[in-house]
């Protein structure tokens, strides 16, 4: 039982964004039955099997799409469904008989949630790419970079997760309370690029107040000593954020730099590179249990970088219960949480075709049918 409890989707089995963004659901308590071709993981490089965390929770629906039989059990299931999820090339799925007039035809309720790098439309939308391709060119890989070096973005988090799953999850969810409401559903097309730079909006604030000019090192976020991330004497790296005065001024004080002149002017730019110099040296003086010892829990705004396995143990993670361990692949707990209706235990990540027969049965396919359609059962 979650907070979706109740909602259908249907998920064409894809790559990337379009599979996370029905695992959100999902892990809300969304019935979400993906629909994989037959053994689809056997030849697949990118295929994670078990270890699909993307997968979870959802049912899995083995058939071959090219098979006109196929196709209309997909249509009998979307004639209940309350929204689907595809990531294919445009016009791939009006190729298979899928397209959204066929499907809201079948049901005029339909949310049809399109999941795509450049979009269904523009001079790019037939173009392959990825995740840093899309971020690259609606600006958002720019404010990921240095002076005198080329821009790195943590791989898929901006692009395919933040503006492609999230902004598609929070337009089917939008398109189904007024598909409740009017009885009318629609097609969402749901483009990295125009979700990475819809992202950017807190960024090009900052920039039309002049706090985040288009140079890099120059803005308040990426260029100042109190905000970035360090080395310590060990290898291991820490982060200080110490944006507003008060903060800054705690973290000096805790570095024991409060009466040094030069760290009591920290908004001026002239300084920042040779401060930023100092403070590198400094850090590199102690390992990082040192400077979690000294500065953490405090208003100085700090935390170590900790990779994933390390997050887990944390204090913090651990009280929260962030991470969890679920049949030994390590992974992130159902994020955000409802107080009336807080999400079940993780679920499991289903065999490919694992509810085959299960959902065809429950759209009242004879047993003729099915096994025409699975074969092998």
């Amino acid at each position: 039982m979650g907070v979706l409890d109740g909602i259908r989707i249907i998920e064409i089995a894809g790559i990337g964004p379009g599979p996370f963004c029905g695992m959100l659901l999902a892990d809300m308590g969304a019935e979400v039955i993906l629909i994989e071709r037959p053994s689809s993981n056997k030849n697949d490089p990118l295929a994670l099997g078990k270890n699909a965390i993307v997968n979870r929770g959802k049912k899995s629906l083995a058939l071959d799409l090219k098979d006109p039989a196929s196709i209309a059990a997909v249509l009998q299931l979307i004639s209940d469904a309350d929204a689907l999820i595809e990531g294919m090339r445009p016009g791939v799925m009006e190729r298979l008989g899928l397209g959204p007039e066929i499907c809201l035809n079948a049901n005029p309720r339909l949310v049809y949630g399109r999941m795509t790098g450049w979009g269904q439309s523009g001079p790019l939308a037939q173009a392959a790419g990825h995740d840093i391709n899309y971020i690259a060119l609606s600006g958002a890989l720019w404010f990921s970079g240095t002076p005198g070096s080329a821009p790195m973005a943590p791989p898929t988090l901006v692009g395919d997760l933040g503006g492609g799953a999230l902004y598609l999850a929070m337009g089917i969810l939008a398109g189904i309370l007024n598909a409740k409401r009017s009885g009318t559903g629609q097609i969402v097309d749901a483009a990295i690029v125009d979700g990475s730079a819809n992202l950017m909006n807190l960024l090009l604030s900052a920039h039309a107040a002049g706090q985040q000019p288009f140079e890099r090192g120059r803005g308040l976020l990426d260029g100042p000593h109190w905000y970035g991330s360090y080395v310590c004497a060990d290898g291991h790296c820490i982060s200080i954020g110490a944006l507003e005065p008060q903060f800054n001024a705690l973290l000096f004080n805790k570095l024991g730099l409060g009466e040094d002149a030069d760290f009591k002017s920290p908004y001026d730019p002239r300084l920042w590179g040779r401060l930023r110099e100092r403070l590198t040296a400094l850090f590199m003086q102690q390992p990082r249990q040192h400077w979690v010892e000294l500065l953490e829990g405090s208003d100085a705004c700090f935390a170590p970088v900790l990779n994933p396995r390390e997050a887990m143990a944390h204090p913090h993670s651990q009280a929260r219960g962030i991470y969890a361990e679920h049949n030994g692949v390590l992974q992130a707990a159902p994020a955000p949480r409802f107080s009336a209706t807080p999400a079940s235990a993780i679920g499991a990540v289903p065999k490919c075709g694992e509810h085959s027969v299960e959902i065809l049965r429950s759209i009242g396919l004879s047993e003729g049918e099915i096994k025409r359609l699975i074969p092998e059962v």
